[in-house]
């Protein structure tokens, strides 16, 4: 495992993470997280992804039973959640967005479900049109030199906004953002490569990119529909089986995934270790979150190091080429 600054901060993180957006108590509980968890750890992955809006906490509470049954020193590892959507099913108006009040109780409230005494990162998982991002930056430098948490960045968040926060930390000597966590693949690129790339250059911007097989296109598995037991067929996700495959735009990108799958093939290599190593090519990825609901699953997409890693293989110069 090799490990990487977030941006322009001190924090190395491994290029590889691991995060439960929907996996963590809907597809996996504590006993398989902890086998998870220690396959990550064995692997050197020191990076751990969670929000308040997953599975509305219990996520969280997965994820903390799990790394406190491990052992592991809390120094050796890093662990994150994001504010924003809430952890209540109906949530009152003080319980969601990033006010100062909510992104303080929501904090406290992470820690608690995940069993730490402070966050190493802490993200505003949208940004918040209700609420100044002055308020917003202040709740986070106030976090940050209570202890509570060590960086604090953006999710899903404009360029503009970013700009925004950083620009107003810097006037008011404050805490300015670390990191932002896009969404990146190769079929979602734009806004990484396009609408963010200034920002990297100047403000030293580090990113923890989700999905890199875009929800799980990538692995090629849905071009016959939608497999059984997979996150599109989950119950709450009908938004995803439609985006996927029943859209035009999910039967576009079907397209593309299956001349993705061509070039796999003629590489002798699996699709999602293509699709991840290809992300990891890029500079301005700080690390990639994997997700996984089988030891099987995680345990071959650790393997896309092996990919990204080799300078002289052909590979990597079709990878760096792009698609």
């Amino acid at each position: 495992m090799k490990y990487r600054n977030l941006g322009r901060s001190g924090l190395k993180v491994s290029e590889l993470s691991f995060g439960s957006w929907v996996t963590f108590n809907k597809q996996v509980d504590t006993n398989l997280a902890e086998k998870m968890f220690g396959t990550c750890l064995d692997a050197g992955i020191n990076f751990f992804d969670n929000a308040e809006g997953y599975e509305r906490g219990q996520s969280e509470v997965v994820m903390g039973k799990a790394l406190k049954a491990l052992s592991n020193p809390r120094d050796s590892y890093c662990v994150s959640s994001k504010v924003f959507f809430g952890a209540k099913e109906n949530p009152l108006p003080t319980q969601i967005g990033l006010s100062r009040k909510h992104i303080t109780e929501a904090c406290h409230q992470a820690l608690e479900r995940l069993q730490v005494d402070y966050l190493d990162l802490y993200f505003c998982h949208r940004a918040d049109p209700d609420t100044p991002i002055s308020e917003t930056v202040w709740a986070m430098h106030n976090l940050v030199t209570q202890g509570k948490i060590l960086y604090w960045g953006t999710s899903e968040w404009s360029a503009e906004e970013i700009s925004e926060a950083y620009e107003f930390a810097y006037a008011n000597h404050l805490t300015p953002p670390s990191m932002e966590q896009p969404q990146y693949n190769l079929l979602d690129r734009n806004r990484f490569e396009k609408e963010y790339g200034p920002l990297y250059e100047k403000y030293g911007l580090g990113t923890t990119i989700w999905s890199p097989l875009a929800s799980g296109a990538l692995t090629g598995k849905y071009l016959e529909g939608i497999p059984e037991g997979s996150r599109a067929s989950l119950a709450g996700y009908e938004w995803l089986k439609k985006s996927m495959v029943e859209s035009d735009r999910g039967q576009e990108r079907m397209t593309r995934v299956a001349s993705l799958v061509l070039i796999a093939e003629k590489l002798n290599v699996s699709m999602s270790k293509l699709a991840i190593a290809w992300c990891l090519l890029n500079e301005n990825v700080s690390t990639v979150i994997l997700g996984a609901s089988k030891i099987e699953q995680l345990e071959e997409n650790l393997k896309s190091t092996e990919l990204s890693c080799n300078h002289h293989t052909p590979l990597h110069s079709l990878l760096t080429g792009g698609f």
